[in-house]
This record gives C-alpha cells, structure tokens and sequence, in this order.
C-alpha cells in the first residue's frame, strides 16, 4: 500500500501592493477591465468627502491594520455566522487567501468578479472569473495559486508604487479587504476569513460600506492606518 503523501505545500509569498490607485488601475486595465472604469481614493468617510466620488461605484476596498481587537472580533465573527448559516447570493464570487500578501490582488479580483459582465472584458481576470464560478472555493484557490500570469502580472505591479516595496519575506500587519453590493445587500469579501460576511440589505454602496469600515475603526481608536480605495465608473 503506497504511503500517503502527508507533506503540505510550501506558502507562495508576493510582494505586497501599496493602496496606490494608479498601481490598481495598471493592474485591472492590463487584466482586461474596461479603462472607462478605476480606482480612486476615498479623501475621508465623512459625508462630504464621500460625495466627491463619481456617482457609479463599484466596490470599496479598505485597508487596516491586523490587531489583536481586530483577530477577537473576527474569530467571535466567524463562529457565530457558522451557527447562523447566513444567506449567500450565488452571484458572489468568493476568493480565499493562500497566498502570503496577497490580499491586495484578492481585495482586487473580489472588486471585479461578483459584476464582471459590464466590467470585465477579454483578458486574464475574465479566464480566471469565468472558470472560478463553476468551482469550490479550494478549487478556486488552486486556479490562483497555479496562475503564473496573475503572478508576474502581481510581481510587476508591486514594484511601480510610490514607496519602496517591502520584501515578500517581511511581515506585513496591514490588510486588504472588499465590499460590494449584490442582490442589494452588502458583502464584506475578506481572504482571510472562510466565507463572505452578508452585512445585510443595502441601497447605497458607499454609504453601507462606510459604517462598517466605521465599525473596523472603533474597534481600535488608537490605530491611524485606515484607507481605502474605490472602483468607480470614471467614464460614461
């Protein structure tokens, strides 16, 4: 009887992206996203900062950083959505985090692949949301640990930021995480976490987006990095 092979496969490690817009919209438009579509960063989450964003957003990508309050509350999350068994659209198309700093590319890919049909032309996003759907989420992270053109496309990104990039060994406590409207309701899509958060009916994107990122801030007050980028029809 042949042994089981029991070792377990080494963790690919990227170079982490910066919250830089220009960077993301190199990436999407490369990927195959219409250029009528980018990034731009959200000023502030008080409400006359937010109306500064052109009227058609996409997503909300935010970044925070990964505290102690932050693992409590996420492990707590976690466990009691597991015995809720909340509602998940099967329109949301859902990415785990295998690979270590990757969390700029997930948050990406999470902002383009639940409404890829008017974003999303021929390219490398487009194969990899169209296959995606049809597979499990262990499936789906095979796809992307497998893509050697999502890789160097990554590897090629991560360096044209405005600050000198990080090593992939470095460790980073920042993270990338997604919201998007599906169905009207709000998904929170996080790699790091097993499955989309459904945060409920929603009617205006930003607006939903921004008490929770509010939620994320309250937790740790005396924390300042908060940032966020959103996707936003900048064309007609």
């Amino acid at each position: 009887m042949a042994e089981e092979n029991t070792e377990s496969k080494p963790i690919q490690r990227w170079v982490p992206l910066e919250a830089n817009p220009e960077v993301w919209n190199e990436i999407i438009h490369k990927a195959g996203v219409d250029p009528k579509y980018n990034y731009v960063d959200v000023l502030g989450f008080d409400p006359e900062l937010l109306a500064m964003l052109p009227p058609v957003v996409e997503a909300v990508v935010f970044l925070f950083p990964i505290t102690e309050a932050y693992e409590k509350f996420k492990d707590e999350e976690e466990a009691h959505l597991i015995k809720l068994e909340q509602s998940i659209s099967p329109d949301v198309v859902f990415f785990k985090q295998t690979i270590a700093n990757a969390c700029g590319m997930i948050a990406l890919l999470h902002s383009v692949a639940s409404n890829d049909d008017e974003i999303v032309g021929p390219g490398l996003f487009n194969d990899i949301i169209e296959q995606a759907k049809n597979m499990s989420v262990d499936e789906r992270v095979d796809l992307l640990e497998n893509s050697k053109e999502l890789a160097q496309l990554h590897a090629s990104a991560a360096t044209e930021g405005q600050t000198a990039a990080p090593c992939s060994d470095d460790s980073i406590d920042l993270h990338f995480i997604c919201f998007i409207e599906v169905d009207q309701h709000l998904y929170e899509l996080d790699g790091r976490k097993l499955f989309p958060i459904n945060h409920g009916k929603c009617t205006n994107l930003v607006e939903s987006a921004t008490k929770v990122m509010k939620q994320y801030m309250a937790r740790d007050p005396n924390e300042t990095n908060f940032n966020a980028i959103a996707l936003c029809k900048t064309e007609d």
